[in-house]
């Protein structure tokens, strides 16, 4: 019982009883007073109601009505009595008629005679009523009826029974007591969770600590306290304490061992006396090495002064290798991509790209020189206005950077445009320049263009390191350039060489002379007319012009044949799409015009050789260039018939959509084709 905790909420749960209480006993108090004042005002304003009924009733000489209006009155649940006394206390009329003739009880004459008009009465029956008194004054109305001599006619007494009203008091009384246990047990249990947790708990931790300080363990001995500042204000102190006297304990022990080494000392007189001269020179060694230990200081503050600006000067460089880092890394990078294409439209949109995310510029283009004309070209752009014509022709004049590039065959940097009055501000390809870096792309030791960046992302100017960097990418980019020309030489050595071949097997065929020209030139109006990409175009292209490479494969008898071919002489030839594409497997660049090649004699209904492929599995390029092929096959010669017209052979072109080709190739073969030819 002597527990702190105990103590505290004991005493705050006696206070807290109290205030309950008193709460409590004030509101049935005050719940009792407004019963009573509405009790009160009830019964006054009903007894003012009922005399005004029975003076009217009295006025009219209805006297015999006021009996009849005190009994429908006491039929009221409430009303536990009416009636109508005279002065000496005899009951003249009431709602009871047994009640007539006798006398009034004596608290209620005695109420008359004090002139007590309203006043709460206990009944016989332990019931509670609320008795009001009203006189019934003669009236100059009433003289017809009453001796004008008289004052008084009778006194109102109306008795109204509480039981409503006490049973709501009741309630009232319970609900109050109820509510005022549950705020003192919420209250209770709050106050007590708050001392448990919030001083209980800590004190704990505290005793907890003691403990092990106690046992000497002063590293278990901390604590931490943090559920209220006082409580962690105290745990630091007490933490401060524990180091102190962890300290003081450890210099007691010291102490003690200085005091027994003394003791043993004290038992060597001279022994000490030589000690203590070693003391004192150990003294003035003391005072020598302080001396030197000051100095030392000053020199390592020195020396902490140059590592700092070491540190700087190191930081620095590190920031300079990091930039240089992730210059080389996006070189390397570019290299790579540009390296994977050979394509100079691609080539150039990819080289573009890479360069200006990695300079962090808002414009960027390559300009391509042509020496006998003296201009510049276009050769891609990032940035430029739209509506920038792209065949646009920029004549080489002076206040031109490229002009000057290509002259001094010099990369050139210029930081701000406006403060060099040797360049236009305003380039001719519709854009303001602020800040330029410009490097020229060479190719076997000819100029052949210009790389330019212009205005950085962040407003800033361009740097000598972004003008070296452009160089570097223009040498990279110049070597690309160069194999793609290498590239599109060996591929179009390549075309011309297959195509002589080709040519050759057709010269050898006056009926095929020419076919491969004019498949190819219906081939690409079709491909323009249904908008196929441009690589598309170019595979379709070169595939027109070696569909029918693989009669090389065929013997020309069979070919010139002019009787009834065999079945076998049917599947020989059906074998030279798939010879055609044997021959053509070596050229890498024409893996996708091999596949178009095979396909070109399938249908549309998987009717078709060498493989029977049918519908949207079918590549759209041979699908066109069956159509063109049929075309072409039906409006020429051909050893076993002459040429069919122009009209039959639409028509019969028309008639097998859907079955021997694609349909939509078909519409836009008949869009093409008008009733005059198909000249693509």
């Amino acid at each position: 019982m002597n527990s702190l905790k105990i103590k505290i909420l004991g005493l705050a749960s006696a206070i807290m009883i109290m205030a309950v209480a008193l709460t409590g006993w004030h509101n049935l108090q005050t719940q009792r007073a407004m019963l009573s004042r509405f009790a009160d005002q009830s019964s006054r304003v009903l007894g003012e109601t009922i005399r005004n009924s029975i003076i009217t009733s009295m006025a009219n000489g209805q006297n015999a009505e006021v009996a009849n209006i005190l009994e429908k009155i006491r039929k009221e649940p409430a009303i536990e009595a009416v009636r109508i006394f005279d002065e000496a206390g005899r009951i003249l009329v009431s709602a009871d008629p047994a009640e007539n003739g006798e006398l009034i009880s004596s608290s209620d004459l005695h109420a008359y005679r004090t002139k007590t008009l309203s006043f709460t009465k206990t009944l016989e029956n332990e019931r509670e009523v609320h008795s009001t008194i009203l006189t019934i004054y003669n009236s100059q109305s009433c003289y017809g009826c009453h001796d004008s001599q008289i004052g008084v006619l009778g006194v109102l007494n109306v008795q109204v029974s509480l039981g409503e009203l006490v049973l709501l008091q009741k309630k009232g009384r319970e609900a109050t007591i109820l509510s005022s246990v549950g705020m003192l047990v919420i209250l209770i249990l709050t106050i007590s969770g708050f001392i448990l947790f919030y001083v209980d708990a800590p004190i704990r931790k505290l005793m907890a600590a003691m403990d092990y300080l106690e046992q000497g363990d002063f590293e278990r001995a901390h604590t931490r306290v943090g559920s209220s500042a006082e409580m962690s204000l105290l745990s630091t102190k007490f933490n401060l304490m524990v180091e102190r006297l962890k300290g003081l304990m450890e210099t007691a022990v010291r102490n003690e061992r200085k005091i027994a080494i003394n003791q043993e000392k004290l038992a060597h007189h001279d022994e000490i006396q030589n000690m203590n001269v070693t003391l004192e020179e150990r003294l003035q060694e003391i005072e020598y090495l302080n001396i030197s230990l000051e100095e030392r200081i000053e020199e390592i503050e020195e020396a902490n002064y140059k590592i700092a600006d070491l540190a700087g000067d190191l930081e620095d460089r590190n920031t300079n290798l990091t930039n240089a880092v992730n210059r080389l890394s996006a070189l390397y990078k570019m290299g790579l991509a540009i390296n994977s294409t050979m394509e100079h439209d691609k080539l150039f949109e990819l080289l573009l790209k890479k360069t200006i995310a990695t300079l962090h510029t808002k414009v960027g283009y390559i300009l391509l020189f042509d020496k006998e004309r003296s201009s510049l070209s276009i050769g891609g752009s990032v940035g430029l206005p739209d509506n920038l014509d792209p065949d646009l022709l920029i004549p080489l004049q002076e206040g031109g950077v490229s002009h000057w590039v290509i002259n001094n065959r010099q990369p050139l940097l210029i930081r701000e445009i406006g403060a060099s009055g040797a360049f236009n501000r305003e380039s001719m390809l519709g854009f303001t320049r602020e800040t330029v870096i410009c490097a020229p792309l060479i190719v076997k030791d000819e100029v052949i263009g210009t790389i330019t960046m212009a205005n950085k992302l962040d407003l800033s100017p361009f740097t000598g390191e972004d003008l070296e960097l452009l160089s570097t990418i223009a040498a990279q980019a110049s070597v690309a350039i160069k194999n793609a020309r290498l590239y599109e030489e060996q591929e179009h050595t390549y075309l011309s060489t297959v195509q002589a071949l080709v040519s050759a097997v057709e010269a050898s065929d006056p009926y095929t002379r020419g076919h491969s020209e004019r498949v190819t030139r219906y081939s690409l109006a079709l491909a323009r007319q249904m908008e196929l990409p441009a690589e598309s175009c170019k595979r379709l292209e070169q595939a027109a012009i070696l569909h029918d490479i693989g009669k090389i494969g065929i013997d020309l008898a069979l070919l010139h044949k002019e009787e009834d071919l065999s079945s076998g002489d049917i599947d020989i030839l059906h074998q030279h799409p798939l010879i055609g594409d044997r021959i053509l497997e070596p050229i890498r660049f024409l893996q996708g015009v091999r596949e178009i090649i095979v396909q070109h004699h399938e249908r549309f209904d998987g009717k078709g050789y060498p493989q029977g492929i049918r519908g949207e599995d079918l590549l759209l390029e041979s699908r066109i260039l069956s159509v063109a092929d049929t075309y072409d096959a039906m409006t020429s010669d051909r050893p076993y018939r002459k040429a069919l017209t122009h009209r039959t052979a639409r028509r019969e072109i028309e008639k097998n959509s859907a079955t021997q080709f694609d349909p939509r190739v078909v519409d836009a073969f008949l869009i093409l084709s008008g009733e005059g030819g198909f000249t693509g």
